[in-house]
């Protein structure tokens, strides 16, 4: 009988981590560490998320995942917020030969209710650059623009919030104080499930990572 493969070893399934807007590749160390106990190869990718449109990004992340993906195993992806819009983008424009399943925690894929906000006030247009005005809701925009997707989507949402202007005046409810449970869903997903974590604690929460694990395995998210 065969040993399971090791997380070093190129047979065991890769996993790129994809880290949301204004964040870095350090907000997903927890998740990654867990991600390489349990068996699967890792890339925590950091990109310019405040200074570049999606479809930019997915071009600068390409050559990367492209060397990763030559590994004979698998390439799942596993994103945090804005990281799911660009798995999507990416994954659209430059589809890996062996992808398999993408995780997405708390992202905006119908948009998000915030962005519509403050698209309009400086200082956010400053800060978030060329990405924070596609996350809005409108048609046109990034999140209701992306091809439809034909491949197997597990998608994480929260339901803590720590702004009580964002959770209880801005977003529909529920919701994690950046993106609304509803937010989240995205047409033709596989499984969806809801732990009690707030946006930014999505990626560190045990019960998400947990269930991000168990997706990635089995394709399906554990009963709660």
């Amino acid at each position: 009988m065969d040993e399971a493969p090791q997380s070093g070893d190129a047979r065991c399934p890769g996993v790129v981590l994809l880290h949301g807007i204004a964040r870095t590749s350090a907000s997903l160390t927890k998740l990654e560490r867990a991600l390489e106990a349990s068996g699967f190869a890792t890339l925590n990718i950091d990109y310019p998320s405040r200074r570049k449109p999606i479809a930019a990004i997915t071009d600068d992340i390409h050559p990367a995942i492209a060397r990763f993906a030559e590994r004979d195993a698998p390439l799942h992806f596993v994103a945090h917020s804005m990281g799911g819009l660009v798995a999507r983008a990416y994954i659209a424009r430059h589809r890996p030969a062996r992808l398999g399943r993408v995780v997405m925690l708390g992202t905006p894929n119908s948009g998000s209710e915030v962005a519509d906000l403050l698209r309009g006030f400086p200082p956010y247009r400053a800060f978030y650059g060329p990405a924070g005005l596609e996350l809005t809701t409108t048609p046109a925009t990034v999140p209701n623009a992306l091809p439809a997707i034909d491949y197997p989507v597990g998608v994480i949402a929260g339901t803590r919030f720590i702004d009580p202007v964002a959770g209880l005046l801005v977003l529909p409810k529920p919701n994690d104080g950046r993106v609304s449970v509803q937010s989240t869903m995205l047409a033709g997903m596989t499984d969806h499930v809801v732990v009690k974590a707030s946006h930014t604690g999505l990626p560190r929460h045990a019960a998400a990572i947990e269930q991000t694990i168990a997706f990635l395995r089995d394709g399906h998210f554990r009963p709660t």
